[in-house]
C-alpha cells in the first residue's frame, strides 16, 4: 500500500471534507462527527459561532452546516493546518498539527498547547484514519512527515499528547504512546490524563 501525504492547503479542502463526511466515521466513533476545528477556537470563539446554528436550520443538520463553514474559514485563513494521507488518490487519514503561536491561550475543548515564541515547537494535536486503514502505518506515516517538515522549517521539537491508557483504545485521537516512541519521542512529564512526548530536533 503506497500512502502520499499532503499538506493541507485550501486546494485540498475538498478532499479533507471528503475524508470527515465519507470515511472518517464510519464505525461510529465518539469523536465524530467533527471536522477538527476546536483547537484553533477559543471558548467565545466556538460560543458565537454556534449561536449560528438556528440560522442555518437548527438541530444536527443547522450544526453540522455551522461546523462545516468554520472549517472552511480556518482552512482557508491557515488558522488549521496538518497533513491529509491518501491512498490510492482517495483521502484516507488526517493529522491536525500547528505551530504553539497559532493555538489560542485555551482552545475550545479545554486544550493548552500555545507558547508565544514562533518557529520553536510544533504540536500533534489530533490524528483520525478511516477505519479500514487502521493498523497499516498511516498514522506513522504523518507523524515521521510532520516531524520531517518541522526539522526543515527549524522548529526546535514537536511534541504530542497521548492519553494515559491501559490497553489499546480503538477512537484514540491523539495517538497512542507506541507511536510517538516509534518515531524517536520521549516522555517529558505527564499533565492531566496525557503524556508530554517530546522529538528534539535540534
Amino acid at each position: 500500500m503506497k500512502i502520499e501525504i499532503h499538506k493541507l492547503v485550501p486546494e485540498f479542502a475538498d478532499d479533507f471534507f471528503d475524508f470527515f463526511d465519507n470515511r472518517a466515521f464510519t464505525d461510529n466513533s465518539p469523536e465524530g462527527p467533527c471536522y477538527c476545528t476546536r483547537f484553533q477556537m477559543t471558548k467565545e470563539q466556538e460560543k458565537k459561532e454556534f449561536d449560528q446554528v438556528e440560522a442555518y436550520g437548527g438541530g444536527s443538520s443547522g450544526f453540522m452546516r455551522v461546523l462545516r463553514k468554520i472549517a472552511e474559514q480556518q482552512i482557508e485563513s491557515g488558522a488549521l493546518r496538518g497533513y491529509l494521507a491518501f491512498v490510492d488518490g482517495i483521502s484516507i487519514g488526517w493529522c491536525n498539527t500547528n505551530d504553539k503561536a497559532n493555538f489560542p491561550v485555551e482552545s475550545g475543548n479545554g486544550a493548552r498547547f500555545y507558547a508565544p515564541v514562533e518557529k520553536r515547537e510544533k504540536v500533534v494535536a489530533c490524528f483520525e484514519i478511516a477505519p479500514e486503514f487502521r493498523g497499516k502505518g498511516v498514522a506513522t506515516a504523518l507523524l515521521q512527515r510532520v516531524v520531517d517538515d518541522a526539522a526543515v522549517e527549524g522548529y526546535m521539537a514537536v511534541e504530542g499528547f497521548p492519553r494515559k491508557r491501559g490497553e489499546r483504545y480503538e477512537w484514540d485521537f491523539t495517538g497512542p504512546i507506541q507511536l510517538y516512541e516509534k518515531i524517536g519521542f520521549q516522555k517529558v512529564t505527564e499533565q492531566d490524563r496525557c503524556i508530554v512526548m517530546r522529538k528534539r530536533l535540534q
